[in-house]
């Protein structure tokens, strides 16, 4: 790769939410470390195609540019990940950028990942908290599921899970599954837990915990590494065991 001066991207572009995809070629000069943000900003700088023809500036999103926010989320060479943390040296020759269409295309690269914080309001991805404690009063998180919580924790809602899993999109109503974990790392915190069985119940509605097809590959291109259908059956059991409850308690 280091004799290579020049770095070739097939890069997937669309002009507003309704016009047809295309696609333009670039090369960018190579050089050590070089991630595909950079390149991005490369040709933002000089937005000109391989062929010479000038063209618009590429569109994208980024943010922290070290795999925090999840903001700069694309498919990369078929497969949903990180653009700040793909490092050009890891990937095969033509560099191919798709957005990712599981989500609304706003423009070029740019999505609109509004249905995953939408999802996180269905299953109540927050804590209510009504008052305040002493330190020595305060809940305090389960020192045995501490782990498990942190793990999921890092999700970015990055949009990865999303992309990759065969039953997100027009063709199921899946909420997917990092917003459906989310529910899983509430109900282990301690005020958290106590909104627990509304958020069961949210996981019983059409496009919930049943419409995983567990195919894993949300755990495959997970950038935090979190064991998401670990977590899945977990909630898969939860919510079993709370529609029995809610069979006696009707």
């Amino acid at each position: 790769m280091a004799d290579k001066k020049t770095v070739h991207f097939i890069i997937e572009r669309q002009d507003s939410p309704t016009s047809a995809p295309y696609t333009e070629e670039f090369e960018v000069p190579y050089r050590p470390a070089l991630n595909v943000v950079a390149s991005l900003m490369e040709i933002q700088k000089n937005p000109v195609t391989k062929d010479g023809k000038k063209t618009r500036p590429i569109v994208w999103e980024c943010n922290c540019l070290e795999k925090v926010c999840g903001a700069c989320m694309m498919v990369i060479n078929g497969k949903a990940q990180q653009a700040c943390a793909a490092l050009i040296d890891h990937l095969e020759q033509p560099i191919r950028l798709s957005p990712a269409r599981t989500f609304p295309v706003i423009r070029d690269l740019l999505i609109d990942r509004s249905v995953m914080f939408e999802s996180l309001k269905r299953i109540q991805g927050w804590v209510n908290v009504d008052g305040s404690w002493e330190v020595k009063d305060a809940p305090i998180q389960n020192p045995k599921t501490a782990a498990t919580a942190y793990e999921i924790s890092h999700c970015m809602t990055c949009g990865c899970c999303m992309e990759a899993c065969p039953n997100v999109g027009t063709q199921s109503d899946f909420i997917g599954p990092a917003p459906t974990v989310q529910a899983h790392l509430f109900n282990l915190h301690p005020i958290g837990k106590f909104n627990k069985e509304e958020r069961l119940d949210a996981l019983m509605e059409k496009g919930g915990i049943t419409s995983c097809g567990n195919s894993q590959n949300c755990v495959e291109v997970c950038p935090k590494n979190i064991k998401l259908t670990t977590y899945l059956a977990q909630l898969n059991r939860d919510v079993n065991k709370q529609a029995i409850k809610n069979i006696f308690n009707k």
